[in-house]
């Protein structure tokens, strides 16, 4: 007996599922459908124009191996391709079939190809009647280039996921790009570097920085004024959408579900996103689902708080920007003394070279030391991750290493839970970061942590002593 399409098709996907990622999977496979089978030709369905070109491009060998496996070496493999009518909602979506090949002539004739629905011939279903391509001020700040962004331990897989974008923007997997951290950590400067390299490397493609906020506000004027399509159609224009602190989207479920629809677009047609956010998507409270979803098919990179070798080149790089120079004894002190966060740091800097200027006098370690007090008086101050570990370890008398380590001694696992218990009480790292810290845990981890350390603070007297003790040694920094 016969195999139907859908048999056919489920054959390959289990081919297919081992020779791609599960992200690749997920995003370009799962939403295939099989719809015929006839003469060893099977035809399968596929969301867009755009989503077609991805797979013929990057997939094509792999697709043609498995057709020829499944239904041997005659068989072939044709596409139908959806495209949404976003000109007269009450039509249905129509299709274009096209036999799978590696020549582009072939792609570019099906896309040229003019579609034919009732009295409507339509050339591109996605260039809105009426719009050109507009001019954009991309809002983005010169001075937050790749040049200014000092690399760390803390941000590298971050500034590398981004450098990749911005040299190949809507073509690599890091699509959406979702950068998150605390606070002064670096997202804004990141993302800003992402658009200004763009544009340096693709000048023709539009690019825009916008704030969650703003985006917010715009919306509330565009249903005030009555024209929500125009707000829409200039957001799916966009080639580069960069959307800062996008957890402020919580709880605003019409603005959620506008920005679901244009994220669909920008996506589908190969168009780059790029997030920021204070947590990862999984710590997200007050977003829908669907839209959760979609913030994890591409890449969630997270901003830590920098190290202390990161913290010295971030002060000579504002050094060099602002043309001065300090003692190497003055510029540790700096570094040793303010751990939270970059702005902080930069913060810290400007205060002393105002100090400087404004008594005439020259910057030397004790003039740090005095403006440093004062400063911190001044200042929110969060302890750091690392130091709640240290000072934990020192407690317990463990070396750091162990604690950061995956053995399972019933010492270390307490000691590590209550440095974990710490970090998210005095610190305003995500969960995901705190488990990363911490011998690379995972937020669920960190969770069960603060649990345990809950329920032992409740049954435990000897235990509530070692808190106690630690609280307030940390608290002494």
């Amino acid at each position: 007996m016969s195999k139907t399409h859908e048999e056919v098709w489920k054959s390959c996907l289990e081919v297919i599922r081992d020779n791609v990622s599960i992200q690749s999977y997920k995003t370009w496979f799962e939403p295939i459908k099989a719809i015929k089978l006839k003469d060893n030709v099977l035809t399968i369905q596929v969301p867009s124009q755009f989503f077609y070109e991805w797979l013929e491009e990057h997939y094509i060998t792999l697709l043609k191996k498995t057709i020829k496996k499944e239904l041997g070496a005659e068989g072939k493999l044709e596409y139908s391709i959806i495209m949404e009518n976003n000109f007269n909602s009450s039509k249905p979506p129509y299709a274009i079939k096209v036999p799978t090949s590696n020549s582009k002539d072939v792609r570019n004739a099906a896309v040229a190809m003019p579609l034919d629905i009732g009295s409507k011939t339509i050339r591109n279903p996605f260039i809105i009647p009426g719009l050109k391509k507009v001019v954009v001020d991309s809002q983005l700040n010169p001075n937050y280039s790749f040049e200014t962004f000092v690399e760390g331990e803390s941000n590298r897989l971050a500034r590398s996921a981004g450098f990749a974008v911005a040299n190949k923007p809507g073509g690599t997997a890091f699509n959406p790009l979702l950068i998150y951290g605390g606070v002064g950590l670096g997202k804004t400067h990141l993302s800003h570097s992402i658009g200004i390299e763009i544009k340096k490397n693709h000048p023709s493609k539009t690019v825009l920085f916008v704030g969650s906020e703003k985006f917010t506000q715009q919306f509330i004027e565009s249903v005030r004024n009555n024209n929500q399509n125009d707000f829409v159609h200039f957001y799916q224009m966009i080639d580069v959408l960069i959307i800062d602190d996008v957890q402020f989207f919580s709880g605003k479920e019409k603005t959620q579900d506008v920005f679901f629809h244009i994220f669909n677009h920008l996506h589908q047609t190969g168009k780059q996103i790029v997030l920021t956010s204070d947590k990862p998507p999984v710590e997200m409270q007050g977003m829908e689902q669907r839209l959760l979803s979609r913030f994890k098919w591409g890449l969630s990179a997270d901003l830590q708080a920098p190290s202390l070798e990161t913290r010295i080149k971030i002060l000579e790089m504002k050094m060099y920007q602002e043309g001065i120079e300090l003692p190497k004894e003055v510029t540790e002190y700096l570094a040793y003394s303010i751990t939270t966060n970059i702005r902080e740091l930069e913060g810290a800097l400007i205060s002393l070279i105002a100090q400087s200027s404004l008594n005439k006098k020259s910057i030397t370690l004790e003039l740090a030391k005095n403006m440093i007090d004062k400063f911190v008086k001044n200042t929110a101050r969060e302890v750091s991750i690392d130091y709640i570990q240290k000072v934990v370890c020192d407690y317990f008398e463990l070396p750091i290493e162990l604690l950061k380590s995956k053995t399972r001694k019933r010492e270390v696992v307490q000691a590590r839970q209550i440095a974990m218990f710490f970090s998210k009480k005095m610190t305003k790292a995500s969960l995901a970061s705190i488990g990363a810290q911490c011998g690379g845990k995972d937020h669920a981890t960190v969770l069960h942590a603060c649990k345990t350390v809950n329920n032992l603070l409740d049954t435990d007297k000897r235990f509530r002593g070692y808190i106690a003790d630690l609280e307030k040694k940390i608290a002494i920094q």
